[in-house]
């Protein structure tokens, strides 16, 4: 069987930069942790939003600039970076929330094999359950998990609240 790891979003504006977090923070070396020994193929997905962000939906609703493509708040957390740097990896920008890109590329990446998916990342409330119910919604016979110790919310209440709905929707949280 195949394994697939999503890291959703450990850019540094969401960890230390402009929607950073103390929490956010603290997951870091778990991620690390989890990049550098898992087996199986990593995927990595990047807000990425534009100069003209403060006019989009999101803007007008978070009016904080955020992950504008080519910033360094754009980047992926430099300890992130490392943890990749002898990793093979895909990423994928998305311009919103959850990307209906990721489907598409685990499926193909599949090749008609059976696999599982766990997910680790930011903000859990957001993003991540997110890109976990799109994933489920494509692929509902298919194990997904997410691991709650390597992700974060904006709020520790909107963690829990983000993994209780993911629960809820037959997603593994480990």
């Amino acid at each position: 069987m195949k394994r697939f790891l999503v890291v959703v979003d450990m850019q540094k504006d969401f960890v230390d930069g402009a929607l950073g977090s103390v929490d956010a923070v603290a997951i870091v070396p778990g991620v690390v942790e989890k990049i550098k020994s898992f087996d199986g193929e990593i995927f990595i997905t990047l807000d990425t939003h534009f100069d003209n962000y403060p006019e989009t939906a999101e803007g007008r609703k978070l009016p904080v600039p955020h992950c504008i493509k080519g910033t360094e708040g754009w980047q992926l957390d430099k300890n992130v970076t490392c943890a990749l740097s002898d990793r093979e990896y895909t990423a994928v920008e998305k311009p919103t929330f959850g990307s209906l890109e990721l489907p598409r590329l685990i499926e193909a990446s599949a090749d008609g094999d059976d696999f599982s998916i766990e997910i680790i990342g930011l903000c859990t409330d957001i993003c991540v359950v997110s890109n976990a119910l799109v994933l489920k919604a494509n692929f509902p016979e298919i194990p997904i998990s997410v691991d709650s110790a390597c992700c974060a919310g904006v709020t520790p209440q909107a963690h829990e609240a983000a993994l209780a709905t993911m629960r809820s929707c037959q997603i593994d949280v480990i």
